[in-house]
């Protein structure tokens, strides 16, 4: 999906900054997510992917700059405004993350019964509408035990947008999965945002699925967006970085070996 230049972001960062007492960890992020966008960001394992899911999702406030969220500062909102904020939108944990003691139907009726006066039968009603459009109606009375890791997600992507969001944050959505749930989970998140004309955060490793169904990708790399751009932008960057994790490369920016002292010297002095 291609934004309109006069239509403002959903979400919007700018120059922000975030530090785990004294270990920076991001350094200056600008980002937008236009409404109906898939956008992913992509890096290495410790950037901050998942840190800049939290902010926007105001589990953590920024240590300097500002996230927006429908024109909404979210740093700066109180207890009651957050939670307002967060009850439009949905979050899809890295494996999940369903109540073992709660069957699928109970699940998916969490968010429903935690933040509405809906009836039951209304509920009822609208739990199996998005089991059914996660494939998993059948599976209304199954525990999470009897499921396999990609009914699990399936799931837990159901009762992400239990409540319509306008928001959805994924953490890692196809960690773990076969090629067969990889695809299935890859095309609803496609599907189920277009459907309810939200907009799509996914931090992701997965670069071949990501690239077929996102509108838009941010790199990040030590703290900093280091590219941007759409699948086929990314897909033909020269960028060192991009062009090494999108190809799977062993050695580039990200070198393969730790650095340690040349094998020459070890040997020299007896050290095997």
């Amino acid at each position: 999906m291609t934004p309109s230049s006069t239509q403002a972001p959903l979400v919007s960062l700018r120059d922000v900054r975030f530090a785990y007492g004294e270990r920076e960890v991001l350094r200056g992020i600008d980002l937008d997510v236009h409404r109906g966008q898939v956008v992913a960001i992509m890096g290495g394992s410790g950037c901050g992917k998942t840190t800049l899911l939290r902010l926007i999702g105001g589990q953590i406030r920024a240590t300097g700059g500002r996230v927006e969220v429908e024109g909404q500062n979210v740093g700066e909102l109180g207890n009651a405004a957050l939670y307002a904020l967060r009850r439009r939108m949905g979050m899809l944990f890295q494996f999940g993350a369903l109540f073992t003691d709660m069957s699928v139907f109970d699940n998916v009726a969490f968010p429903l019964r935690e933040h509405t006066e809906l009836p039951s039968g209304l509920i009822s009603d609208l739990v199996l509408m998005k089991l059914q459009a996660v494939g998993l109606r059948g599976a209304a009375a199954l525990m999470p035990s009897e499921l396999s890791g990609g009914m699990a997600r399936r799931v837990a992507l159901a009762r992400a947008v239990a409540l319509d969001p306008m928001l959805v944050l994924y953490d890692e959505p196809f960690a773990g999965l076969d090629p067969i749930s990889l695809g299935i989970v890859g095309q609803l998140i496609r599907r189920l945002n277009d459907a309810l004309g939200a907009s799509t955060v996914m931090v992701t490793h997965d670069v071949n699925e990501s690239l077929e169904i996102v509108d838009y990708v941010y790199f990040v790399s030590e703290g900093r967006i280091v590219a941007q751009g759409t699948p086929e932008e990314i897909r033909a960057s020269e960028h060192p970085f991009v062009h090494q994790f999108v190809n799977a490369e062993a050695d580039g920016p990200v070198p393969f070996h730790y650095p340690a002292a040349p094998m020459s010297s070890l040997l020299d002095r007896g050290v095997r």
